[in-house]
């Protein structure tokens, strides 16, 4: 399986910024091929790719040395240039190890033919009757066809918009498949969210994958809309400012990079920013979402209702992926049944109580704050795609008991009873006590469900730094079953899983 893209009247400033498109997919593992006659333009762009990771840094030219590594934030890169390879030195080079932890990026390949991987991309450079100008064909094989397809569109995409002749920085992504990049003019920035859609995994139950079950976002589509929601009751989404819905681009408003981590490391009281926080959740239970969100352009977007099923499915991700872990065999199915019969009335009550927003990712690394915005607008919104409809408390407890930055109990306590008294003084409904067991329900539910993703990341995908988050995760799943209504959880989660302070468990 191959692709190819030909690029005609290429100058040195389209051969930078084709660099800046490559080096954002550039992987461990992959090796991309140059290839044309002397002074065609191989060693430029091998050196402007290089450049694009080791900003500053001095590229030389490894004609002597047949190899030059570099080691960068991301990936170490291996700028070979096989000109003057003599027989018998390639098995010398190491090229396999040089894979095991980087990515290579070969001159004359043609000089190591039988060395060379099925999944590569060739760049062969032609000159034309412009002497500043170069014809390049790149070839994708193997699983780099797919890969050249997209770098295509998203080439396609960004010439559609005014950010056609910026640099594109790489920025780090979450645990998805969704990539970033900041993109540079020397007038203004922005970001660049690469969203493909996400084909549907396995049929789990009644037919239905994961996604479908628990309602996550398989295209940009739900990210516009709910963009669009939030900047028009006044919250800090960042503002659309191009996007294709069928090929998964979106250029975003760039707030920076002072999420809550970042700006408690520059300075920023974590009890303040927390308060803040609580500050836009309230804001939002008194701006609820209408059932049907206007998208610029195409039909409005039905924000789907987070129904117990869907968090019961994502609670039970704790006994198909750490239950095995801990006990050291495959799950039973009586176990499960158990599981399940215990969760269902608990979930059954939540699904229905004080609906609204429920943004679903609100916590620090998706929330930055913003020095020169007032009032709620202080802190901008990240990752939201996957939205919902249903109870408030949900991201309440998303922030209070963050995943990924310790929350003291006593903050904890604090915002917690802040919120309440706020929703209280407001008058209606609000149930400070039916309130505080929906927190303790959802917060056991989603601390469930973060401690089976965690340890499928770690389990499946190798991704184990996940593992130095899961006893954080689990204090707060203790602190949540100490409730009085979920004694019965309590029961079974202290038969079937290790306390917080034994976690994460070593078969992971």
């Amino acid at each position: 399986m191959t692709e190819v893209w030909r690029l005609d009247g290429v100058d040195l400033g389209r051969l930078d910024r084709l660099a800046s498109r490559i080096a954002l997919t550039l992987k461990t593992g992959d090796v991309v091929t140059l290839s044309g006659p002397l002074g065609a333009g191989k060693t430029t762009l091998a050196r402007t790719l290089v450049g694009h990771f080791d900003r500053g840094s001095e590229v030389p030219s490894p004609t002597f040395a047949l190899i030059q590594r570099y080691e960068t934030p991301r990936l170490a890169l291996s700028h070979c240039d096989f000109y003057r390879l003599d027989d018998g030195e390639l098995e010398e080079l190491g090229l396999d190890d040089a894979l095991a932890d980087g990515a290579l990026l070969i001159e004359w390949p043609e000089r190591a033919a039988d060395w060379l991987p099925q999944d590569r991309l060739d760049i062969v450079f032609d000159e034309t009757d412009a002497p500043e100008t170069r014809t390049l064909v790149l070839t994708g094989h193997g699983d780099w066809a797919g890969r050249l397809h997209r770098l295509q569109d998203m080439a396609g995409f960004l010439e559609s918009t005014a950010f056609a002749d910026a640099d594109a920085l790489y920025l780090q992504g979450d645990a998805s498949a969704r990539g970033y990049a900041r993109l540079v003019l020397p007038d203004r920035r922005a970001v660049l969210m690469n969203s493909p859609r996400q084909p549907d995994g396995p049929p789990i139950r009644d037919g239905k994958p994961y996604s479908a079950l628990v309602h996550l976002a398989e295209d940009v589509k739900p990210f516009v809309a709910v963009a669009e929601a939030l900047g028009a009751r006044g919250f800090s989404a960042p503002e659309i400012q191009a996007f294709d819905l069928d090929k998964g681009f979106i250029v975003l408003e760039d707030f920076g990079d002072a999420v809550f981590k970042t700006a408690m490391e520059r300075g920023m009281s974590q009890a303040e920013l927390w308060h803040d926080a609580v500050d836009v959740l309230l804001a939002l239970a008194e701006r609820p979402p209408e059932q049907a969100l206007p998208v610029p352009g195409s039909s409005a977007y039905a924000l789907p209702r987070f129904d117990a099923e869907a968090m019961l499915i994502e609670a039970s991700l704790i006994v198909e992926w750490l239950w095995p872990a801990a006990q050291g065999r495959a799950l039973p199915e009586e176990v499960r049944a158990e599981f399940e019969s215990l969760w269902r009335p608990h979930l059954e009550t939540a699904a229905s109580a004080d609906p609204g927003w429920v943004l679903r990712d609100f916590h620090s690394p998706n929330l930055m704050y913003l020095q020169d915005r007032d009032g709620v607008r202080n802190i901008g919104l990240l990752d939201f795609q996957d939205a919902l409809y249903g109870p408030l408390a949900y991201d309440v407890v998303s922030v209070l008991q963050d995943a990924r930055l310790d929350v003291p109990e006593a903050l904890e306590r604090a915002e917690l009873d802040r919120y309440c008294a706020a929703r209280t003084a407001r008058g209606g409904t609000f149930s400070s006590d039916d309130f505080r067991t929906l927190y303790a329900t959802l917060g056991a539910q989603r601390n469930s469900k973060i401690l089976g993703i965690f340890a499928r990341l770690a389990k499946r995908d190798g991704k184990r730094a996940y593992l130095g988050h899961m006893p954080r995760v689990a204090r707060y799943l203790e602190r949540d079953l100490a409730h009085p209504a979920l004694a019965d959880l309590r029961d079974f989660y202290a038969r079937a899983f290790p306390a917080a302070e034994e976690l994460p468990p070593t078969s992971l």
